[in-house]
């Protein structure tokens, strides 16, 4: 239960967090950038990573020169993509038996079940849909590696989906972040990016339930 206090209080002050760790770590906050990126999309024990309004607040930083956006956002292109090599990867090579030792308290079946369904409805595209939709952004490749995907369509999709995605938020934040109405109102703008996120499981955990009444 701390855990989750801790986590929700730096997602809800993110801007505060990150400017610090600017202050402090200098040049290195660009590798902490990227670690985490790169973990929330290539490791499956971190799908609760806060990407998008990281990304958000990133960008914002870069507004004001806190960051600099030339070295931020093919850094983290580069990040997601690796991250999304990464997990295919260990999907691909050791997934069945991961899946096989059924849940945990990192690998859940339900969360592997969703992404699963949602790669049959979309196919290739899940690769880049996935990346505006949390957890099943960690999952998608995991399960296309599974699934055998083929390797050169893979990195396609997952090129496109990592620039569209970075690219987004980065410079949205870096646009919109400073703005005043915005900048005064950063939590209330970050927990609108977070329901954003989360709003498509949502409606689909509510049609789910609606089925089974």
């Amino acid at each position: 239960m701390e855990f989750i206090t801790d986590l929700l209080n730096i997602v809800l002050n993110l801007d505060t967090h990150l400017l610090t760790l600017t202050q402090q770590y200098g040049v290195w906050v660009y590798a902490i950038l990227f670690l985490i990126i790169f973990s929330e999309t290539g490791l499956i024990i971190f799908p609760f990573l806060p990407g998008d309004s990281l990304l958000f607040v990133a960008g914002a930083l870069c507004g004001v020169a806190a960051l600099d956006v030339s070295i931020l956002l093919p850094l983290l292109i580069l990040a997601a993509f690796s991250g999304d090599n990464t997990n295919y990867w260990t999907g691909r090579l050791v997934g069945k038996r991961l899946v096989k030792v059924g849940d945990s308290r990192f690998l859940k079946l339900q969360h592997l079940d969703k992404t699963h369904a949602f790669y049959k409805k979309h196919g290739g595209k899940t690769i880049i849909f996935a990346r505006f939709l949390p957890i099943i952004r960690t999952f998608a490749p995991f399960i296309a590696g599974i699934g055998k995907m083929d390797y050169r369509m893979f990195m396609l999709f997952s090129a496109g989906g990592s620039a569209v995605w970075i690219s987004s938020f980065v410079i949205g934040g870096y646009f919109l972040g400073n703005v005043p109405i915005i900048k005064n109102n950063l939590t209330l703008m970050i927990l609108i990016i977070i329901f954003i996120s989360v709003a498509p499981a949502i409606l689909e955990f509510i049609r789910q339930r609606r089925v089974q009444n």
